[in-house]
This record gives structure tokens, C-alpha cells and sequence, in this order.
């Protein structure tokens, strides 16, 4: 389909990843104004406000969710308490756990505070009790009990030398508590509901406090008694003070009066002068914000969670329920920066901009999200009242289109000079939700979109819209619509050329359409369930369709016929794109792997995971370097194509190995062990390590030398080597080098160098069965060699038994042979020349018997001349000549038998073979 001279695509590696860092619960910032703290189930993530990165995640051993923490004023100590009634104190900056220590409360912390100077730590539980800690010197310094319910705010007084704590609980009302004597000084009565937070102005004379019951009240702290009552006509979360001296005129200031800022149920500040309880300034919402309830005591998805003041740069940070942190400049409260704590289901991505500078992510909300890549900072698009589905983007990355659950359809521009994007048309006609949008790929002329009413429709873009700067939304409508599927569609693409439209559908077919006029060319069919994604081909007649049945099919545009057909996937393919020329293929699915394909030869090049849920979302940059995927996990990783870097560092490796192998070589012949056996550990080569021992072994005083050498080495390699023997003692032909090493190391280094080792414990472990292994196959080995002595010194004395015996039947004159009848007369004959010509013989070499006879040892020679192997006495002179006569008698043949002559001959030929080794002269018959 390609030239084959184009590098294909082997690997993608993570360049960046977008990850949720905040799930609702407590937000602090430090002193420093450098960093926010926030909580996330288990974890506390501080994320650096310059950047947007999450620099330190400090999480709980026990996997108990924190259910509240604090940071100390001066920045140093952080302390959290988790379900376990368990607290820890943290040193922050390393992730490191410095203390624990019991909770002593009998239900969970709900709520923490530090005291100006970081010594003393209040929590309030669930129990309904106040305890104090002195962090210093570690101990329990106070238990105050009498509040009602859940403690949900404490407080110490800003003038640490008071030492009083304000606290409140359940019943609507504050307590301030005298830590001298750890009595209740009074109860401020005021609220009808929960109270949210407190203010305290720097002298630390009034209070301002706020509540869910819509009202803010103004305390002096002197008396005890409130001095002015604001309502403020919605649920307040949050009170923040307007530092004194401040220019803040721009906001509607103009008294040198107390003013205070609140940020609850309605998603906006609004800004309020204490003397007159009157609100001089109130926040101008998004343009296509939804406008907040007064009347709404819950509050929904856009009210303000909790606010913080920053004084020493001048702004306010909020959080909203959606998890988003919002920091406003303070004379003009305008947003300069937000951060997305939580993005909740990924459903598209796309690149975004001339560069690919930006992405459009689509999550399980009516909003848009635009991240700025180098910042992480995030734009936050309103207009969808209902869930945006799909994004697509047109060819100079400049607009996209968003379709949504909400019936409708929607145009984004984005202004290269501010990176402000705004919405500058909209288009209504389908009758249930849109599910998929395509744009023209030459210009931006039309969108295609799929709906779940089965229709396609295709909407004309007027020409004002590209140079459309904001304002108004133009309002878009169909050119052509089209009853295209008997199901919902899933999935429509516009071809590179604009003049072909494909739909998928939940029916399970692909249809081709003239996007001229909508008119049906052909119908795809072959995958056994729906259809989640179509896509053209940028450089071939190809259509490119994923499944729910697992598979990816590419089909010809010419006769609509199946041409390949890629599986691997374990559950749906959710998405699908051409890169790298049209030679390969991307491909996510509901397993949460993304797949690289190469189509000429149907082959998954390299399966990628990063993340644990369903990859919805998939794109390419126009480059063709950097991929983006989105999954339900909310999590959204940025990918790199690192082929040619691979490529580049697989050659530099192998020319350095190269070099390595010919300097190893050098140092071998050289006979520079220590230098050799060092870098052929380094080259972590442990057949080129073994043969270096081996060449050690095979010098002479091997092992002397091996010794020298192996405690020489560092602790590092003598670790490694260790390592390499637990491999090489499973194998008999390596096993002497393994054990020789290890003897080394045994004999020479101390018990104590030896646990220095890292590993040691697992190295014992492999070497042992296999030591025990080779002992007894050794032993067997060596009680075999010595059975093979044993059976050789046997078979010498037995040899020499015999030779013996056959010189005495000689000297007897005992007959050798039995002839046949016919030569029965000659036996005689026979018999009296052969002892007569035995005896000559020993009376002409007598040294051969005698050289026998002397490798015998003297037990053996005893055993000769008895048939049972005992020893016999000798026989006197005359004795022997009388045995002799007789002997001479006896020998005279008597007339025998044909049996007797048989069993004769038969004897003849065993005594024949019997004396064939022996050293004595053949007696012819």
C-alpha cells in the first residue's frame, strides 16, 4: 500500500500523562502559596500551582481512605488520620511516614487544624470530642468533650498567646474553648444549620462566620456577640476576608470597612461589605455558564466547595463541586489559571491547535475541557446542557465540531493568539442524542454527525465562520438527512477527498454514502456485532471498521469485499486510526490496551497499557509523532513514538558491545583477568563471565588465581557473580566453575561480608539442591570407579589362579586333551609330550611365571592349589614322587563309550578354551 522504504512504527512510550488528583474532601495550600494540597481516597497529592503537576503523592500504607489532614504553618509537617483511628505525621517533601500514633478518638477525624506556631494539633472526631496534641514532645495535652455530633470545624485564634480553640459540631453553634483551663468559655449562637467556615480579621478582634443557612455573621470577639447579620440568599461553603490596604476598586470597594468575599451554591464570588451588609460586587459568570439557583440548598454541579485567600500573590483559589480549582486575580477576580482534579469518563480526545499545542477532551459532563499541554492549565467550554459524546477536529486544528446528548451540535474556535476558544455555531434537527460528528477534511465547509435516531445528517458551514471571533452563535442547519441504520449510529467519517461518507452502526453493518446527496453506494457486512468506529484511509480506496466482536476488518471501497481482517483484541474495539501513512493501524479497546497493527502483514507490532478501563478515546498528531488516548479510568496519557530513538540506542548498543567484545578478547590474551572478568560482568554476558573462569582455571595454580581475582572485584560484581553461579551450578557441565567461585568467596570473605550481599538469602536458596545434587552424583561416580578397581584387581589374581593350576595338572602329568576313538591310542603320547614339553618351557623362561607371580599379593597367592580357594600344606619329596606314580597309572585310557567319547571331546574344548590366555605352550593333539 506504501513504499517499502517507510520506516514502520514499532513502539510508543508515555510522554505525559493527565490523571485525577482530586476527588472531593479537604484543600490546603501552603503558606508559601507554592503548592495545594487535596486529598484522593488513599492518597494526599500536592500539585505545584506553577506547573499543574502533581509533584508528591503520599499514600497509606494500610489503603485506608484519609478522611482528614493538615499542614503545618510553617510548611514543614503534614499530618493525616485515615479510618484506621490512625495519625501520621509526614515529612512531605519525601514522602516519608515519621510517626504514627493512635487516634484515641473512638470514630474517625473529621476535621484538623495546626496552631499559629506548629506545636499544637486539634482533631475533632465523630465521637463528638476535641483532642490536642503536642506534636513536639508527642503526647496528648488535652480532651475536650461537650460538643454534640461530629466535630466539622476547628480553629485555634490567631493570636497564639490567647491559646484558645473555636469549634464547631452538629448543633449549629460555636464553641470557644480556654486551653488553660479546658473549659468552654461560651457558645456562639447565631446559625440555623451547619457552619462552613471562619474568618478572622489580622488583629484578631472579629470574626465572620458563615453557614448553609444563607446568612453570614459578623462576630466581635471582645463581647461575644454578633454585630451584624448578612444574608447572602445561598448555602455558603466558604468566607474569605479582603486584605486590608488593598487597591481593590475595581471591584466596587470603596469604604476602608471590613468586606468579605463568599463562594457557595450559586458558583459565583460575591463580594459584601460588613457595615451594611450590602454585596457591591458579584462575579460574572461564563458565557453559556448555567445560571446557578438561589434556592438550591444542595447545590449543584457548579457551586463553590471551598475558597482560600492568597495574599502574597493577590488571588483566591476555589474549588467547585465538579472537582475543578479555580484561581481568580483578587482586584478583579478574573480567572487566571484552573486545574481539573477529576474528569470522571474519558469519551473522546483530540489534538488541538496549529502545533498540536492544546487537546479537546470530552468527559462525562456537558463541558469541554481544553488542557494547554506545556502548563496543564485547562479552559473549561459551556454550552452542552447534557453529555458531549464525540469531538472532531478540522484539518488546520484551529475549529472542531462536538456532538452530544443533548440533541444538538456544536462549533468551537480556537484563537491562536489567546488560546481562548469560544463557540460560533449550533445546529438542532436530530430528535435523540448524537452519538458521532466527522468534519470536512479540505476545508471548513460541512460536518457530518450520527445520531441515535438512525439518521445522518450532513450541516453547510457558512463562510463567516472562519474568521468569526466570538459573539453570537450562528445557528447551523441540515443540507441533507439521511434514515441510514436500523440501529443506532455509532460512528460516521468523511473521506479525504470530501466526497464519501461512512456510517457504522449498532446493526452491524458499514454503509457507504455519495456525501453530495446521501445516496446509498454499498453496504459492508461481516462483523458479527455493532460497529464502534469507521475510518478512511488517507492514501488508499480503504475503509478501516472496528467491532464489539473483537476484531478489526479492512475493506476495498471497489467492491466492498473484506481484505484483511486483524485480531487480538479481548473484548470491543472502541476505536481505530490510520498512522504512519496509511501503512499501519491504532487500535483501543474495552480490555484497556492499545494495539499497533502493521497491515501488510496482519501482525500486532506492540500492545500497549497504561490504562484500566475502556479506551474510548484515540487520535494522532498531524506529525505523526504523538498519539493521545482517553479511557474511563479519567485518565489521559500523551504517547511518543520512540522508533527511530530505539533504532538510534539499539545501534550505539551494539557497537559499544562490539567494542567491549574486542577489548574482552584483547584482555583474554593478555591474560588480564581481573580487567576481563570485571567488564564481562558489566556487559552482564554471563557465558562470556563463565568462559572468562574457565580460562582463569585452565592456568596454571587456577585456583589461586581465580581466588586473587574474584576478591578484586567490587561488592557490585561480586554480587552479580554470585548471581550468575546460583545459574550456572544447575548444570552439570558448569557446575565446577560455580562451586569453584563460590569457594572463593566462602573461603575468604567473612560471615559479615557475606550478608552485605543483596540477594544472598534467594542465591543460598538455588544453590543448595543442586550442591546436594552433584555431591551425590560425585559420590555414586566415586563408588563406581572404585567397583571398576575392585573387578580389575579380581580379574588379575583369577588370571593368575588359573595359570598356576594349569602348571601343576602339568607337572602331574594330569592329560589336557580327550581325543576322539579313533585316536584314543595317542592319548598317552599326546599327554606325556605335552607335560613334557611344559616343562621344558619353565625350565627355559622360569622369569615369566615369577613376574606374574610378583604382582600378586601374598593373601592371593595363598588361595593357589585348592579347589575351594583354602590353603593347602606342602607336600614332601617323596610324597610327590609317589603321587606321581599313581597319578601315571590312573592315566592309562580304558576302554570308554560313544557317550564317555562325546562327553570327552566336550571337555577337550572347554579346557581349549579355558587355557587360551594363559602363558603356556598349546599341546598339539
Amino acid at each position: 500500500m506504501a513504499t517499502s522504504t517507510l520506516q514502520l512504527k514499532t513502539n510508543y512510550a508515555v510522554l505525559d500523562k493527565i490523571e485525577p488528583f482530586y476527588k472531593g474532601g479537604k484543600v490546603q495550600i501552603s503558606t508559601d502559596e507554592n503548592y495545594i494540597f487535596c486529598t484522593c481516597g488513599t492518597r494526599v497529592n500536592v500539585l505545584e500551582i506553577a506547573t499543574g503537576k502533581v509533584i508528591q503523592r503520599i499514600e497509606q500504607d494500610d489503603q485506608e481512605d484519609i478522611t482528614s489532614f493538615t499542614l503545618s504553618p510553617d510548611d514543614e509537617v503534614l499530618v493525616t488520620a485515615s479510618r484506621a483511628l490512625l495519625l501520621k505525621q509526614w515529612d512531605w517533601r519525601e514522602s516519608r511516614c515519621v510517626r504514627t500514633w493512635r487516634a484515641i478518638h473512638t470514630s474517625p477525624v473529621a476535621s484538623m487544624t495546626f496552631d499559629p506556631t506548629s506545636t499544637l494539633l486539634a482533631t475533632g472526631g465523630c465521637d463528638g470530642t476535641i483532642k490536642l496534641w503536642d506534636v513536639v514532645k508527642q503526647y496528648c495535652t488535652h480532651n475536650l468533650k461537650g460538643s454534640p455530633g461530629v466535630v466539622h470545624l476547628v480553629q485555634f485564634h490567631p493570636d497564639s498567646a490567647l491559646l484558645q480553640l473555636f469549634s464547631s459540631s452538629m448543633d449549629c453553634r460555636i464553641r470557644v474553648w480556654d486551653l488553660r483551663t479546658s473549659q468552654c468559655l461560651c457558645v456562639l449562637e447565631s446559625h440555623y444549620s451547619a457552619v462552613t467556615s471562619l474568618a478572622f480579621t489580622p488583629d484578631g478582634s472579629t470574626l465572620v462566620s458563615s453557614g448553609r443557612d444563607k446568612i453570614c455573621t459578623v462576630w466581635d470577639l471582645k463581647s461575644k456577640t454578633p454585630t451584624r447579620t448578612v444574608p447572602v440568599f445561598e448555602a455558603v461553603e466558604a468566607v474569605v476576608l479582603l486584605p486590608q490596604g488593598a487597591d481593590v476598586s475595581r471591584i466596587g470597594v470603596k469604604n476602608e470597612g471590613l468586606h468579605f468575599i463568599t463562594a457557595g451554591s450559586r458558583g459565583v464570588l460575591r463580594v459584601w461589605e460588613a457595615s451594611s451588609g450590602r454585596c457591591i460586587f458579584t462575579q460574572t459568570l461564563p458565557t453559556g455558564h448555567p445560571t446557578g439557583k438561589a434556592e438550591s440548598d444542595d447545590g449543584d454541579e457548579h457551586s463553590f466547595t471551598c475558597c482560600h485567600p492568597l495574599p502574597s500573590s493577590s488571588r483566591v483559589a476555589a474549588v467547585t463541586a465538579e472537582h475543578n480549582f479555580l484561581l481568580y486575580d483578587l482586584p478583579s477576580l478574573t480567572l487566571q489559571q484552573q486545574f481539573v482534579g477529576y474528569s470522571d469518563d474519558i469519551l473522546d480526545v483530540k489534538f488541538l491547535g496549529p502545533e498540536d499545542s492544546h487537546i479537546v477532551v470530552a468527559t462525562n459532563s456537558p463541558q469541554l475541557k481544553v488542557f494547554e499541554l506545556a502548563s496543564s492549565s485547562c479552559q473549561i467550554l459551556y454550552g452542552h446542557t447534557d453529555t458531549v459524546l464525540s469531538l472532531d477536529v478540522f484539518r488546520k486544528g484551529c475549529m472542531f465540531a462536538s456532538c452530544a446528548k443533548d440533541n444538538s451540535i456544536r462549533v468551537w474556535r480556537l484563537s491562536p493568539a489567546t488560546g481562548q476558544v469560544c463557540c460560533v455555531a449550533q445546529g438542532l434537527g436530530h430528535v435523540n442524542a448524537v452519538g458521532s460528528i466527522s468534519c470536512s477534511r479540505m476545508k471548513e465547509s460541512f460536518v457530518a454527525s450520527g445520531s441515535q435516531d438512525y439518521t445522518v445528517k450532513v450541516w453547510e458551514l457558512p463562510e463567516s465562520l472562519r474568521s468569526k471571533e466570538g459573539g453570537g452563535v450562528e445557528a447551523l442547519t441540515a443540507r441533507v438527512t439521511e434514515k441510514g441504520h436500523d440501529k443506532d449510529v455509532n460512528s460516521v467519517a468523511v473521506s479525504p477527498n470530501d466526497k464519501l461518507l461512512a456510517s457504522g452502526s449498532q446493526d452491524r453493518t458499514t454503509k457507504l454514502w455519495a456525501l453530495a446527496d446521501l445516496s446509498l453506494l454499498g453496504v459492508f457486512r461481516g462483523h458479527r456485532r455493532g460497529v464502534w468506529c469507521v475510518q478512511f484511509s488517507p492514501v488508499d480506496q480503504v475503509l478501516a471498521t472496528s467491532s464489539a466482536d473483537g476484531s478489526v476488518k479492512l475493506w476495498g471501497l471497489q467492491d466492498f469485499s473484506c481484505l484483511k481482517t486483524f485480531e487480538g483484541h479481548d473484548a470491543s474495539v472502541l476505536k481505530v486510526i490510520f498512522v504512519n501513512r496509511g501503512t499501519q493501524l491504532l487500535s483501543s479497546g474495552s480490555d484497556g490496551l492499545v494495539k499497533l497493527w502493521t497491515i501488510k502483514t496482519n501482525e500486532c507490532v506492540k500492545t500497549l497499557e497504561a490504562h484500566q478501563d475502556k479506551v474510548w478515546g484515540l487520535h494522532s498528531s498531524r506529525k505523526d509523532d504523538l498519539m493521545v488516548t482517553g479511557s474511563a479510568d479519567s485518565c489521559i496519557t500523551i504517547w511518543k513514538d520512540v522508533t527511530d530513538a530505539e533504532l538510534e540506542e539499539e545501534q550505539a548498543k551494539q557497537e559499544d558491545q562490539i567494542l567491549k567484545q574486542q577489548e574482552l578478547s584483547n584482555l583474554l590474551h593478555e591474560k588480564k583477568y581481573l580487567r576481563a572478568l570485571g567488564l564481562a560482568i558489566s556487559l552482564n554476558q554471563p557465558h562470556t563471565v563463565l568462559r572468562v573462569i574457565k580460562e582463569i582455571r585452565g592456568e596454571e595454580e587456577g585456583q589461586e588465581q581465580l581466588d586473587r581475582t574474584v576478591l578484586k572485584l567490587r561488592q557490585d560484581q561480586k554480587e552479580a557473580l554470585l548471581g550468575y553461579c546460583v545459574v550456572w551450578n544447575t548444570n552439570a557441565r558448569n557446575c565446577q566453575e560455580a562451586q569453584a567461585v563460590i569457594q572463593a568467596l566462602l573461603r575468604h570473605l567473612s560471615p559479615e561480608q557475606l550478608l552485605q550481599c543483596k540477594g544472598l538469602r534467594s542465591a543460598l536458596e538455588g544453590l543448595l539442591p543442586y550442591t546436594e545434587r552433584h555431591f551425590q552424583r560425585i559420590g555414586r561416580l566415586l563408588q563406581a570407579s572404585m567397583f571398576l578397581d575392585y573387578m580389575w584387581q579380581h580379574m588379575r589374581v583369577t588370571g593368575q589362579d588359573s595359570v598356576a593350576v594349569q602348571d601343576e595338572e602339568m607337572d602331574r602329568g594330569l592329560p589336557l586333551f580327550v581325543v576322539d576313538k579313533q585316536k584314543a591310542s595317542m592319548g598317552t603320547v599326546g599327554v606325556s609330550r605335552g607335560a613334557k614339553d611344559a616343562q621344558e618351557e619353565e625350565e627355559e623362561d622360569p622369569e615369566e611365571v615369577e613376574d606374574d607371580d610378583s604382582d600378586v599379593s601374598a593373601a592371593n597367592k595363598a588361595r593357589v592349589g585348592g579347589a575351594d580357594g583354602a590353603r593347602q600344606p606342602e607336600d614332601s619329596e617323596e610324597e610327590e614322587e609317589e603321587k606321581e606314580e599313581e597319578q601315571k597309572e590312573n592315566v592309562q585310557p580304558s576302554p570308554a563309550s560313544e557317550e564317555e567319547e562325546e562327553e570327552g571331546e566336550e571337555e577337550q574344548q572347554r579346557v581349549r578354551r579355558d587355557r587360551r590366555p594363559r602363558k603356556c605352550k598349546t599341546v598339539a593333539s
